[in-house]
């Protein structure tokens, strides 16, 4: 099912933006690189919560109708490219992420997109076309979800509910959003080739895009394991960040409480005794930041199908917080703008493996903005003014490439 409305109304306000453009090859993130520029989408199904539904239920589905069969993950097909078909793209919001927990969803979109999408491509080996450009890109001045003072308050509630035992931690994010004219694919495709970005690539959509340059794996299934890479920490990259990061106590503590939630959320769908962290709290570099990551694994259990995995991850612990569904209620009632398409899910499904990324450091185009979101983990020992400078760190890059 695809919603015609927003393209319409793009379409009427301005002839020169996404939807109006030739179609071209785009790699969307996390595609394997034998594929790469070879893609056509050969089908395509949009979600809004107003469609009804479980989106996991439906995604699962709309694959297998089109020889993508994902009920038992365990036992995956070969890339065999059956009746011409790759692959496909799954993109899951952070509200539809939260729904999946019976969360709440949190503020309106402030972004014209679907909650999610499913795009299945083909293969093809003619060159991609070369329309006439249209109009340069350009971008407006950006308009802040909240200001600083705003931003630093609602730490200082979490802190508060931190203190009365509510959470252990909360992940808050803002939003910003800019007027924009031109051609947004150029700038979206550079955004998804920042240093670093594991899941670089671009999504689009009939009258909206989403470029992502996420670092953070949510979940990759690949020869039986389950995988999952959460981000928790972050400093300059220069040497005393590097230093700093791996002897702050508080980034380390948030960090392990990530990794918690994560090995609980793996236990539920792998084979007993199987969870285990590979890799704790190492420092990786991303753009011009200092990141800690760990890997989290275990074996997946048999009969695993899609719609359960993506119950399970969804949302990412990295981007809400502990307790799960507590953050989430926290969330809800303190961000004054939707998530959108950024902290919920992005990558690639295949026969024989998923790749999914968490869309942190991700931008979304409509038909009448630019739209980027950044925040971080606050924990009791959280300073405000600190945590809003980290978050402008986190966007700078974003926005730099979106030029």
């Amino acid at each position: 099912m695809v919603r015609g409305k927003s393209a319409e109304r793009m379409s009427m306000n301005r002839p020169d933006v996404v939807e109006a453009l030739p179609r071209t090859v785009i790699d969307p993130p996390a595609v394997p690189a034998s594929c790469r520029g070879r893609l056509v989408e050969h089908a395509r199904w949009q979600w809004h919560p107003a469609d009804g539904g479980d989106p996991a239920a439906y995604a699962e589905q709309f694959l297998a109708d089109h020889g993508l069969r994902l009920h038992d993950l365990a036992r995956p097909a070969r890339h065999h490219h059956e009746h011409g078909i790759c692959g496909a793209a799954l993109y899951l919001s952070a509200a539809a992420a939260a729904l999946l927990a019976d969360g709440p969803p949190g503020a309106p979109n402030p972004a014209d997109l679907p909650e999610a999408a499913v795009v299945v491509y083909a293969h093809t080996d003619a060159n991609p076309t070369h329309p006439v450009p249209p109009p340069p890109w350009w971008h407006g001045t950006w308009t802040e979800s909240w200001n600083p003072r705003e931003h630093a308050d609602a730490v200082t509630a979490i802190r508060q509910a931190i203190s009365r035992g509510d959470v252990y931690q909360v992940n808050l994010v803002g939003h910003a959003s800019a007027p924009y004219t031109g051609d947004p694919l150029p700038a979206l495709t550079r955004l998804g080739r920042l240093p670093g970005a594991r899941y670089g690539g671009v999504l689009t959509g009939p009258g909206w895009a989403i470029g992502c340059a996420s670092p953070e794996t949510l979940i990759e299934v690949r020869d039986g394991t389950l995988t999952t890479r959460p981000i928790k920490g972050t400093r300059p990259a220069t040497t005393t960040g590097h230093a700093d990061l791996l002897a702050s106590a508080k980034e380390r503590a948030e960090h392990i409480m990530i990794v918690d939630l994560e090995r609980n959320d793996l236990a539920r769908i792998a084979r007993t005794g199987s969870v285990r962290v590979d890799e704790l709290f190492a420092v990786r570099r991303w753009c011009d930041l200092w990141q800690a990551e760990s890997t989290v694994r275990a074996d997946i259990a048999d009969g695993l199908g899609l719609a359960d995995l993506l119950r399970a991850v969804c949302p990412g612990g990295s981007v809400t917080g502990a307790p799960k569904l507590a953050a989430l209620d926290h969330i809800a009632a303190l961000e004054p703008v939707g998530r959108g398409a950024s902290m919920g899910a992005l990558g690639w499904i295949g026969p024989d493996h998923i790749d999914l990324g968490l869309t942190i450091r991700t931008a979304a185009v409509d038909g009448n903005a630019v739209h980027a979101w950044a925040g971080g983990g606050i924990t009791w020992d959280s300073e405000p003014a600190a945590e809003v400078a980290e978050a402008a760190a986190k966007t700078a890059p974003v926005r730099a490439a979106l030029r």
